[in-house]
């Protein structure tokens, strides 16, 4: 599980079953994209989305609509999907988008700082783009994260 903000997590499926995990991190709310999980005393919503599929521009809201609501109401979100690297990925860089101001490539950096293996699936990257009006093609913010990680990397 990567801390992105003090509020937003993004992690694995495997993550939402463990509740003394989710208790250390003081996780309130979880979006989860993968399978369902109940755990007590956390909110869940559960949204099937898969990889590698255009996104539906409602479940992008509805998902958006979710993290932004719990963290208004002071609660961690933890963002999680099969293997914590695309489908979470691609809700977390929404989530910032919309609550810090950010364009998705700004987004999408920020979380990389974090999480340098969270990477969009490029079909979700495109409906990402699609549904915020950005014409951001993927291969250009593959090769921009890319340099990013690098530059991490090398401690520049």
């Amino acid at each position: 599980m990567q801390q992105i903000r003090p509020w937003l997590y993004v992690g694995k499926y495997s993550e939402t079953l463990n509740a003394g995990l989710l208790e250390r991190a003081k996780i309130r709310a979880m979006l989860q994209l993968a399978e369902r999980v109940e755990q007590q005393g956390i909110e869940s919503l559960f949204l099937p989305v898969n990889d590698g599929m255009p996104l539906r521009m409602e479940t992008l809201a509805n998902g958006v609509a979710f993290i932004r609501s719990e963290y208004a109401q002071g609660n961690r979100v933890l963002v999680a999907c099969g293997a914590g690297i695309s489908r979470a990925t691609t809700f977390a860089i929404a989530a910032l988008k919309e609550e810090e101001n950010l364009s998705v490539s700004d987004a999408f950096s920020e979380i990389v700082k974090q999480h340098p293996n969270g990477m969009p699936h490029p079909v979700l990257w495109e409906s990402l783009c699609k549904f915020y009006g950005e014409d951001v093609p993927f291969l250009e913010m593959w090769t921009r994260i890319h340099r990013q990680i690098d530059s991490q990397k090398n401690g520049r």
